[in-house]
């Protein structure tokens, strides 16, 4: 005896027996089976990335990627974790990256330039991050300290090891692949100085412009230190100048926001005035439809009405809508911006690489004088 056709039940059937509900139900399993997973590992907070974590592993799998690939990226997301607990404990602490030279020997005027500049940095409680080799690496260590200095090496066949001030520290990680180190040597860091040398530290250097021109980086400091009367930066000045800006690849200034120096003292005066007023910045929608994420510059010392009308006058054309104004502060803030001056505006995409020139305009606004320096 067959069952009399009911066109509901038989639609129920299919629905639950197509391709895509047993899709969904697989995915509701593994969904429930990571959960577990979670709740075993006693994982409570970032649920939501850990699942990403897991599930672009999974996904792999799935994808049927090589074991070279897969050995890449769990190598990389290890590393990583480890790089991020050696950093974590000093994550309310200024830091500054140096780069240069593995090559440069002691006694070399950039040696001493090095260690003086990271020594002086550790005075004031920055901690100096290297990439932990030979070199401006250690002469760096040396001049910051042992409780000051964070060193993130690579491991190469040869030329590059260790130093022997961070070799044997905990303060020291090593890394199998460029591209984590030199995630972990710009991530962290507030300041950047950056003394001659060969492939790498121009790939730092340049990397770090690229960056910091996109606005794929919030603005910080940038130096290129060389020695007294040097020619290494002046040089790559002139190549900017002549074969980039002049062949259209970059634009006009594109390197204002670097200072070329030869003394130390100046590269250290220039962090510390970067950081002089203004502190930090955030982003925030602004709640008007289709209208740009409001962007808040918290600093020390609030400008003047005066110094406001002189900050749109000289600024303006990094505006996308609105003008440069003081806000009020919003609900979501922390505590630790309640003394703060909040300097509001909505800027152009393209115009984020040029915040630097705003905030060096901060820094200089002397309390009452609406007139500072281009």
């Amino acid at each position: 005896m067959t069952a009399p056709n009911n066109p509901q039940i038989e639609a129920e059937l299919q629905a639950i027996s197509s391709p895509e509900a047993a899709a969904a139900g697989a995915e509701a399993e593994v969904r429930a089976a990571l959960d577990a997973l979670l709740r075993a590992a006693g994982v409570t907070q970032q649920r939501g990335l850990v699942r990403r974590i897991i599930g672009a592993g999974l996904g792999l799998a799935h994808d049927h990627a090589s074991r070279l690939d897969m050995k890449i990226s769990a190598s990389a997301l290890e590393e990583m974790r480890e790089a991020f607990a050696l950093f974590a404990p000093y994550a309310g602490v200024r830091k500054a990256t140096i780069f240069g030279s593995a090559r440069t020997t002691p006694g070399d005027l950039l040696y001493t330039a090095a260690e003086a500049c990271a020594r002086e940095l550790a005075d004031d409680d920055w901690m100096v991050v290297t990439g932990a080799g030979p070199g401006i690496m250690e002469a760096a260590a040396l001049g910051a300290g042992s409780s000051h200095s964070l060193g993130v090496s690579i491991r190469l066949p040869f030329e590059e090891e260790p130093n022997a001030l961070v070799a044997s520290e905990s303060n020291h990680v090593a890394m199998k692949y460029f591209f984590t180190r030199k995630l972990m040597l710009v991530k962290e860091s507030s300041a950047f100085i950056c003394l001659p040398g060969g492939f790498g530290t121009m790939d730092e250097t340049f990397e770090l412009l690229t960056l910091q021109q996109t606005g794929k980086m919030v603005p910080v400091p940038i130096v290129l230190l060389d020695r007294p009367g040097g020619t290494y930066w002046e040089g790559f000045r002139r190549f900017v100048a002549d074969e980039l800006e002049q062949g259209g690849y970059v634009s006009p200034g594109d390197l204002d926001r670097v200072l070329i120096t030869d003394s130390a003292e100046a590269a250290v005066a220039h962090v510390h005035e970067f950081w002089s007023n203004y502190t930090d910045l955030r982003w925030f929608p602004t709640g008007a439809p289709g209208e740009r994420d409001a962007l808040l510059l918290y600093a020390r010392v609030a400008p003047t009405e005066a110094q406001l009308v002189d900050l749109n006058e000289r600024f303006g054309y990094l505006l996308d809508s609105g003008s440069i104004t003081l806000s009020e502060p919003y609900p979501e803030e922390g505590a630790e911006r309640a003394n703060l001056a909040r300097v509001r505006l909505v800027p152009r995409p393209h115009a984020i690489g040029e915040l630097f020139r705003l905030i060096r305009a901060l820094n200089e606004l002397a309390p009452g004088d609406p007139s500072t320096e281009s």
